[in-house]
């Protein structure tokens, strides 16, 4: 079973980080949701504490979703909420599709680059980034407790990388290593996302301004293919922005869902209503 921890009450919501990532990049919002919903957050296959990514001759969309949905009934999570960032974004979205979602918000998910050539440049930074890693690991204690050292380390992921802890930043590096081998099954198989969603499942679409990953043109091609779902800037913000701007990621995944009728917000819109 994937491993998971969960706070507060309500009805269930579920999130999902993102590829190289581990459950602990939802801690800076998990307070502010867990008082109004039962929060689990999980590790993916292959990254933090979970068992391996295996695909035994399954799809890459299949090795992705089969482990979320053997999880989610193993917990007793009938139709919860579900939050993803990026890999964890797209996994959301697919969940939905399988009627499994009562609701999702999708912070700048994958499937939703323009051809391979953009898709490429995923692929050939993730792999700078862990070969970069993999020589810093020896130093990467000392250079993470220094300001420089998190912004030098951590910047492509998110605006503000000195708003994360020094020893949670070094404990991402690791898992980021050590889950690499995931990393590279599952990005040499990624795949566009189709936009086919029921109807009756409230979808919003967030992005941050400054993500470096997943460049924000690419809200433009979730508007195209998910015309009915909420369409969310998240100013100043990075491709993981969950240290970024707390609470306006909190108050973006509670908008959601709330269920607001609205298509199109603003992040004024999102704190004054939210």
């Amino acid at each position: 079973m994937l491993a998971y921890e969960s706070a507060g009450s309500g009805e269930p919501l579920l999130l999902i980080h993102g590829i190289g990532h581990r459950r602990q990049a939802w801690h800076p919002v998990v307070d502010r949701l867990a008082e109004h919903h039962e929060v689990f957050l999980v590790d993916l296959p292959g990254h933090g504490e979970s068992p391996a990514h295996v695909t035994d001759g399954r799809s890459p969309r299949q090795a992705l979703i089969e482990p979320l949905e053997e999880f989610m009934a193993a917990a007793g999570l009938e139709r919860p909420h579900v939050v993803g960032n990026s890999l964890g974004a797209l996994i959301s979205l697919e969940l939905s599709k399988h009627g499994l979602a009562r609701s999702v918000t999708a912070i700048s998910p994958a499937g939703f680059w323009r051809n391979d050539v953009e898709f490429a440049y995923v692929r050939a930074l993730f792999a700078s980034v862990i070969a970069t890693s993999s020589v810093l690991r020896p130093v990467a204690p000392w250079l993470m407790r220094h300001p420089v050292g998190r912004t030098l380390g951590l910047s492509w992921l998110t605006a503000r990388p000195t708003a994360i802890p020094a020893e949670v930043a070094y404990d991402d590096l690791c898992n980021m290593l050590d889950s690499k081998q995931a990393v590279r099954d599952i990005i040499r198989c990624g795949y566009l996302f189709d936009g086919a969603v029921p109807a009756d499942v409230p979808i919003t679409i967030a992005w941050g301004s400054k993500d470096r990953v997943l460049r924000p043109y690419q809200a433009g091609q979730a508007r195209v293919r998910l015309p009915g779902a909420r369409h969310v800037e998240l100013p100043g913000c990075g491709h993981v922005p969950m240290a970024d701007d707390p609470d306006l990621i909190a108050d973006t995944i509670l908008a959601t869902t709330h269920d607001m009728t609205s298509t199109d917000l603003t992040a004024t819109d999102l704190r004054r209503t939210a």
